[in-house]
């Protein structure tokens, strides 16, 4: 906060865009998969520290605002982004405003459960859609498979069936390896099963995906596409919003957060 001060003097208000699930307009951090922070007053801490108005969001929430306002949905009303990660966040701009739910836990996307009897999430559910379709499922996969051929293209980039990542998934993917390819088809699936129920329920104008996973580009969003088409109600009788990879990529977050800052300190 004091590098902050000392390098922007004139700050006026502050954003955060936070992992996990945030309290609406409290600020309060309650729990995160992948997180240590348990029920932390950021937004309290941060007002007392700098003086300065605060709002603390979901960190999805605010990347699907920036996404609805500056990037790949601009100008639309009603918008669904799916991060996909190490985890997969959520967040929806409906009616043209951020929805956030009761207290400010709506819009989790990636603990829809999709597949009942799938593999276990860090959550501790089974099958929601971040255990299937998240960049931790597919360095799983990617282990899995390898342990399967340890003298096959994933084990031998990574050094070892264990050693591999997501990142090496892709790497063998883009060198045309079929394993490698048929795991970006199988996440790519379940992500598209997961959108087809967000399409189903809200019927949003565009469902924007963003994330880390998003870079490896049609090898993920093919199959996931191709998913969302087989699963979404009423296919015949409804034309479909285009899904699409985000346009603001890493800064989504911190644009959102900053809009939502200034929107509080005028």
């Amino acid at each position: 906060v004091d590098e902050l001060r000392s390098r922007h003097p004139r700050v006026d208000a502050i954003g955060v865009g936070a992992a996990g699930m945030v309290e609406w307009p409290r600020g309060r951090l309650r729990w995160a998969p992948h997180n240590a922070y348990r029920r932390l007053e950021l937004r309290r801490l941060l007002q007392e520290r700098t003086g300065l108005p605060t709002v603390v969001d979901n960190d999805a929430r605010a990347a699907a605002w920036a996404e609805a306002r500056f990037g790949a949905g601009a100008g639309t009303d009603d918008l669904v982004l799916v991060a996909v990660g190490t985890g997969i966040g959520g967040g929806l701009v409906l009616d043209g405003a951020v929805y956030r739910g009761t207290a400010g836990l709506g819009g989790e996307v990636g603990h829809m459960i999709v597949a009942p009897d799938g593999d276990p999430c860090d959550c501790g559910n089974r099958g929601c859609l971040e255990a299937m379709a998240s960049g931790t499922a597919l360095g799983r996969a990617g282990r899995e498979a390898a342990a399967r051929d340890p003298d096959g293209r994933l084990a031998t980039l990574a050094g070892g069936p264990e050693r591999v990542t997501g990142e090496t998934v892709f790497q063998a993917a883009t060198e045309g390896d079929q394993t490698a390819v048929g795991l970006f088809e199988r996440i790519g699936f379940w992500l598209g099963v997961g959108i087809a129920s967000v399409i189903t329920i809200f019927d949003p104008d565009v469902v924007v995906v963003g994330g880390g996973l998003v870079a490896t580009g049609d090898l993920l969003l093919v199959p996931a596409r191709a998913s969302m088409e087989r699963y979404v109600f009423a296919r015949a009788h409804r034309d479909l919003p285009p899904v699409v990879p985000a346009r603001l990529g890493a800064d989504a977050g911190l644009v959102g957060a900053a809009t939502l800052a200034l929107r509080t300190g005028r």
